[in-house]
């Protein structure tokens, strides 16, 4: 018995250990093998948040051992019942920290992790495979074709050439990356084709080299390595050490060289591949972390990762010696140099298939061997020089050399980057350049935007057009003339009158678009493409034609152009525009789509920059495009710099405001609210039911989920991550992992971009993910961004189509897209830095704004913000982007999520929740998250954020979830009641114990 007694503090400390084990083990998984990234920092602060448990175990522990220590001078029995209340002590408070920590601090993380384990069903897993599929197969666009040499015969075999044969890229990297676990590889997709491929050559490629090096570094992640951007090639003498060329030539006489490049969260692509005693412009102090190459004869100053590198280009001069019928697969969702495909006569032809997901390949073997024709167009411009674009000289890291009274320390480093080209993004500066003479546009641009080859030929034209002065919409007749079914994409760009030296216009502006189904031989079909007058208008932020600010469609004709890419025109349509239609209060009033008139609001983001204007032919280009020679804050940006070291609540907070109503009990339920207007007096009473600790809750921690609150019948919610799929964080459940946003942009295919969207929702929905945080918006500003691969298209037009077709799609299935990153997020190095970003509110409006702006209209019930700053406010509490244009103008009432607060110096909750904000995409809350929580300003501001929160949740699948304790929280309430059970039970053996000894003594001494 005496033995059995002893047996029960073992027993205590066991449960307790076994219940710790499994919830570190779930934690690790998550850390370590989930799609979160783990920081120093993150752990940092969840150790701060637990601290007061770890504390209040410590001084326990101390207090126990100074017990036992003390009572070593007392007498028998009554030192054994003193020390026995030692381990009853540790482990009773080691119970209440772990409760406290789990049920109350870290509560919203250990209920995400423990989350019931669910999956995408079979069904719903087939048909998303089979719309990955239509992607892959209509967004590999087809860009040579000499002779006809595509299609392939059936059978023939293939010597695959470039080490990345067998290891090419699925996806980029982070928040897009793609589960390759069960993908096709390229080598099985050809197969599946019926192609044969030289074994040896794949055997010789597999020996060089098993890993693909990885470009992304997080630089505060636990135990990361360098970021290597090695393009793994082997040398000419290494081929030949292995016979490689002779028994390739003697295997067959067809070459397919693939080449690849990466691109993926946290870093952008090198504009130079520098040693590490070179300096890097592009990276500055970034590229201690990182290695360019690692290949010795790869290093090369003054070539760009973009180009093919010098082992590259010894192995292509190679193979199209030794072969007259050579086809190359670019496997690159950043925009490539390209013209060595016209440099060999042996290159007959060659496919641009940049991030293709798990099925990506088996379309590239159908397209190759003709059972799919390519039907892709390009959602870029390919120029052959891309360190010669406008925006070359100022994409990058530029450091300021005056930050810290606005930062809060010299450690918090601020960056800059001008968007000196203004409105002149990518095609848009290539057509105009080519039609004011400041370039030969033959030998600038390779592959024009819109740009794509098909094996069939096609005629079209605009048979008849509607124009009623408001919209406009075009008949577009379409006939395959050739001998091999495939689709068609009608292109529809305008041209609008431009005045020397008035509002800044581009020669080409893509304004709408459509695709056939497919059309077999010798048949037709019409298409109808409609716009709006007022989707051609120019916004004239220099107040030429409008004091403050507005949209104007300016008198004079305006040609539209039915294109095949964004430089060869069809067929036109004048439409003719009499007098000037300025869309603002003083003259036309708001264009169709506004709740209000477009004005000015970001003045203050155009800073001390010179832009590039079409004026006398580009007359300021050299001037425009210089890079930045000032590195100084003016005195108004220090102004405005907005940080937590330069937070005022004063600034933002009524003085007049009264507390709001807490904690009523008015009886309404959230699911009451859905379809309820957002400014019926129905939420206000809804939201007097929020205690001040849900409203924090809410509003802060907002880390891939959303707090469940069961006053108002709110179930906690999950979101998930990845433009290019559903990944779970917090379980193994996925969907499939679709080709890379930019391969949807090339299908050109809006009905294809909205069959997704609503196939993403199914999947979410069986994981019980109410939020996506996708798609992602920002545009191709530069080749050498590094998320381009999920990021849609260098135009807003074609990603804001693209995207509103997807959200539409999500959000009519109850799903809360959170596009992102709003906004001016083009590029990835230094956004941890509150990098400033000036620019016009006219490049702001009509390029990158643009491609929100569309998927909002089209019912977009989420936003993510962005880590950079509009000018030198932080993008995540910028009350003149989240406010004035989002919500006032574009009508947007829903959720506002910050991106990962991973630089609490600026990403501060108190400014985004005051600025349009909803919630913070942050971990490990404490109630000193807000500096004055209880004050009128910040209950109030938390008020109105939970708002956009709470009407976005209304208008989605979470009012379906029925709310109830987790199983996870009845096991802990389970253990709890155990473990007390055990230890009251410990403590009664302990004092019958010693009353038995006691009366054993008295018996004695009498």
């Amino acid at each position: 018995m005496k033995n059995k007694k002893r047996l029960v503090p073992w027993l205590i400390a066991a449960v307790i250990i076994a219940a710790l084990a499994v919830i570190g083990k779930k934690l690790y998984d998550l850390m370590f093998g989930g799609s979160l990234a783990v920081t120093t920092e993150d752990l940092k602060n969840g150790i701060i948040a637990c601290s007061p448990a770890i504390i209040f175990i410590v001084v326990v522990l101390i207090a126990a051992l100074i017990v036992v220590v003390a009572a070593g001078k007392l007498k028998q029995p009554k030192r054994a019942l003193v020390r026995a209340q030692a381990p009853i002590a540790i482990l009773l408070a080691i119970t209440l920290s772990v409760n406290w920590v789990i049920l109350g601090v870290e509560y919203s993380v250990v209920n995400s992790v423990f989350a019931e384990d669910v999956k995408v069903s079979d069904e719903t897993m087939a048909s998303g495979r089979a719309i990955a599929d239509q992607i892959a197969s209509e967004g590999i666009v087809l860009l040579k074709n000499d002779d006809k040499a595509l299609p392939l015969s059936a059978g023939t075999k293939l010597n695959l050439f470039g080490w990345s044969s067998v290891r090419p890229l699925y996806g980029g990297t982070g928040s897009g990356d793609s589960d390759t676990s069960n993908a096709v590889s390229l080598i099985d997709g050809l197969k599946h084709a019926g192609f044969e491929v030289n074994e040896e050559l794949v055997k010789f490629y597999e020996n060089f080299r098993t890993e693909r090096p990885v470009g992304t570094i997080r630089l505060r992640e636990i135990g990361s390595k360098r970021g290597d951007f090695t393009v793994p090639e082997p040398t000419i003498a290494e081929y030949e050490g292995a016979n490689i060329f002779e028994d390739a030539v003697a295997y067959s006489d067809t070459a397919v060289v693939v080449v690849s490049r990466t691109g993926g969260e946290g870093f952008d692509v090198p504009q130079s591949i520098t040693s590490p005693d070179e300096y890097n412009a592009q990276y500055g102090g970034l590229a201690q972390f990182y290695d360019f190459t690692t290949q010795a004869e790869d290093l090369d100053a003054g070539k760009s990762y973009l180009e093919l590198s010098n082992r590259e280009i010894a192995m292509v001069d190679r193979v199209c010696k030794e072969f007259k019928n050579v086809i190359v697969v670019v496997n690159s969702s950043n925009a490539m140099e390209l013209g060595w495909l016209d440099q060999y006569d042996s290159i007959k032809a060659a496919v641009l298939c940049g991030a293709p997901g798990e099925l990506g390949f088996d379309s590239l073997g159908k397209i190759l061997s003709g059972e799919v024709n390519p039907s892709g167009h390009l959602a870029d411009t390919y120029v052959y020089d891309l360190l010669a674009t406008p925006t070359v000289n100022n994409f990058g890291g530029f450091a300021y050399d005056n930050y810290a009274e606005v930062t809060g320390s010299q450690d918090n480093r601020a960056m800059f980057v001008n968007y000196c080209e203004g409105i002149y993004v990518g095609y848009k500066f290539y057509e105009t350049a080519a039609a004011e003479g400041l370039i030969d546009y033959d030998k600038v641009v390779q592959y024009p935007f819109g740009y794509g080859l098909s094996y069939t030929t096609f005629d079209s034209s605009i048979t008849a057009v509607e124009d009623d002065g408001e919209k406009i919409t075009l008949d577009v007749a379409v006939k395959n003339t050739g001998d091999t079914a495939g689709k068609y994409v009608a292109e529809i760009f305008y041209e609008p009158p431009y005045y020397n030296g008035g509002i800044e216009k581009a020669a080409a502006n893509l304004v709408q678009y459509a695709k056939t189904e497919i059309l077999q031989p010798g048949e037709a079909q019409t298409l109808k493409i409609t716009f709006r007058y007022e989707d051609m208008a120019s916004y004239d932020s220099n107040g030429i034609k409008s004091a403050n600010g507005a949209y104007v469609l300016e008198a004079g004709d305006y040609k539209i152009n039915l294109c095949s890419d964004s430089h060869t025109i069809l067929d036109t349509y004048v439409a003719k525009v009499d007098k000037d239609v300025i869309y603002d209060d003083a003259h036309d009033g708001a264009r169709s789509t506004d709740q209000v008139a477009a004005t000015n609001q970001l003045t203050f983001a155009q800073g001390d920059v010179t832009y590039l204007s079409r004026a006398d032919g580009f007359a300021n280009y050299a001037e425009a495009t210089a890079a930045p020679a000032n590195h100084s804050l003016s005195a108004q940006a220090l102004a405005d710099y907005a940080s937590a070291a330069t937070f005022d609540a004063a600034k933002y907070d009524d003085p007049n405001a009264v507390m709001p109503t807490t904690g009523a009990n008015n009886g309404l339920k959230l699911a009451d609210l859905t379809g309820v207007a957002y400014d019926d007096p129905k939420w206000e009473q809804l939201l007097d039911e929020l205690t001040v600790n849900d409203l924090f809750s809410l509003t802060a921690d907002g880390g891939y989920h959303t707090v469940g609150v069961e006053s108002i019948g709110l179930s906690a919610t999950e979101d998930c991550d990845g433009p290019t799929g559903v990944h779970s964080n917090y379980n193994p459940a996925a969907g499939p992992s679709y080709p890379g946003t930019v391969m949807l942009a090339c299908t050109w295919n809006q009905p294809l971009a909205k069959a997704r969207g609503e196939q993403i929702a199914k999947e979410c929905a069986e994981i019980n993910c109410t939020g996506w945080y996708a798609p992602a918006m920002n545009i191709h500003r530069s080749a050498f961004g590094g998320r381009n691969f999920e990021y849609y298209s260098e135009c807003g037009v074609l990603s804001g189509l693209t995207a509103a077709a997807e959200v539409s799609g999500a959000t009519e299935n109850g799903l809360i897209c959170y596009v992102k990153h709003f906004a001016f997020n083009d590029q990835d190095n230094y956004r941890q830095n509150n990098i400033c970003t000036w620019l016009n509110e006219q490049s702001a409006r009509e390029i990158y704004l643009k491609a929100f702006e569309q998927p909002i209209k089209a019912g977009g019930m989420g936003v993510m913000t962005s880590m950079n700053a509009v000018g030198p406010v932080w993008a995540g509490g910028c009350k003149a982007l989240l406010t004035n244009i989002l919500r006032d103008e574009w009508g947007f009432h829903g959720a506002v999520i910050t991106d990962a607060v991973v630089s609490a110096w600026y990403m501060d909750g108190n400014l985004a929740i005051r600025t349009g904000g909803t919630k913070m995409l942050a971990f490990n809350i404490t109630n000193e998250f807000y500096r004055d929580l209880n004050s009128v300003g910040t209950v109030t501001a938390m008020r109105n954020a939970a708002h956009g929160t709470l009407y976005a949740l209304a208008n989605s699948f979470a009012v379906t979830r029925v709310v109830s304790v987790p199983k996870w929280v009845k096991t802990t309430y389970a253990v709890d009641a155990v473990v007390a059970i055990i230890l009251v039970a410990w403590e009664i053996c302990a004092i019958r114990k010693y009353r038995k000894a006691k009366k054993e003594d008295e018996d004695t001494e009498q």
